[in-house]
């Protein structure tokens, strides 16, 4: 037998309405004895709030949802449980979806879920799908970007300043006497995602402020399964590099068990820092360096950004691109040179 609202009301002694104000946390006229009355009714009664009444009263779904590139980052799953307990917070649900960075998957996702009506999206986005985000901004459909941009698409996006990230990583290693210093990121080309062009453009920029000739052999990009290969060739270079930059989590878990697997030690054999700071970087042996960023502020942003962008979305406002800053983590696995 379904328990319904009035139930609810005649148990605690309340009207309907009250009933109705205290499900959708207005409390602000309802004193304490009120509320627990009610608390206690719907314990009691074991009363499920009917949310198809709830939705189509305020045409609203109170669910949004997160097209994620992948949940094997922990980046990635820091933004999405960062999103998940702001929209907690306003009594909202969140779906998630990985995409594997899938232009494909990614389109079919954020479609189906405008088709369960869900009231926003959080994207990480890729650029083959310019002309879907393009319908979405003129339609007036709620949605954020974050971790990528897309440009000549006018949505609010977040992101962490790339670049320097970059530059926290080859200034550390030149502030040690490193001038043969390597980065190894995902697929580039005229596609390649935000956070890749950017860390390498960030990489380029500060060895040239230092006066240090980028040597395109110590560039490497690939898929994650091609990065073994890839590794081996900057250490079968003539000249090898020194140092090397790993611009995320799994490339930097790649190298680790790279040098373990050919008996290469760092920092003897070469330095390392990792753009994002993973668990296990702490305590690794050596301890090392990385590059943090403020993924659970990102998710927040993003959550906080959506949220009012679904109850002002008559209202045309400019787009913004919020940049939030990283932080190096100084550890031991940086080797000074004479």
């Amino acid at each position: 037998m379904v328990i319904t609202m009035k139930e609810v009301a005649e148990r605690a002694g309340v009207s309907k309405s009250t009933v109705s104000q205290f499900l959708n946390k207005r409390y602000n006229y309802m004193g304490v004895d009120t509320k627990k009355k009610i608390e206690q009714a719907i314990e009691e009664l074991n009363y499920i709030p009917n949310q198809v009444a709830r939705s189509l009263k305020q045409k609203k779904t109170f669910v949004v949802g997160v097209v994620s590139s992948t949940i094997l980052s922990r980046f990635t799953t820091e933004v999405i449980r960062a999103i998940e307990d702001e929209c907690q917070l306003k009594g909202i649900q969140v779906i998630v979806c990985n995409t594997d960075d899938d232009s494909l998957k990614e389109k079919k996702y954020v479609q189906s879920m405008i088709a369960r009506q869900v009231d926003g999206l959080i994207i990480f986005p890729t650029e083959e799908n310019k002309k879907l985000y393009t319908s979405l901004v003129k339609s007036g459909y709620p949605f954020i970007f974050v971790d990528r941009k897309i440009d000549e698409i006018n949505v609010d996006t977040v992101l962490l300043n790339n670049e320097k990230a970059s530059e926290l990583a080859v200034e550390t290693f030149i502030e040690h006497g490193h001038k043969n210093i390597g980065i190894i990121t995902f697929p580039l080309g005229k596609k390649a995602i935000t956070t890749r062009s950017e860390r390498l453009s960030g990489y380029r920029k500060t060895l040239q402020k230092h006066g240090i000739e980028s040597n395109e052999g110590y560039i490497k990009s690939g898929k994650l399964d091609e990065m073994p290969d890839l590794i081996g060739e900057l250490f079968r270079m003539e000249n090898p590099p020194t140092a090397i930059a790993a611009t995320n989590d799994m490339i930097l878990e790649q190298v680790l068990i790279y040098a373990k697997n050919n008996n290469l030690t760092i920092p003897n054999d070469f330095s390392l820092i990792g753009i994002d700071d993973v668990s296990f970087a702490a305590f690794y042996n050596p301890p090392i360096t990385t590059i943090s960023q403020p993924s659970f502020n990102m998710g927040k942003k993003c959550a906080r950004l959506l949220l009012e962008k679904i109850d002002q979305k008559e209202q045309e406002e400019p787009s913004e691109i919020f940049r939030l800053n990283p932080t190096i983590n100084h550890r031991d696995s940086v080797k000074r040179l004479n």
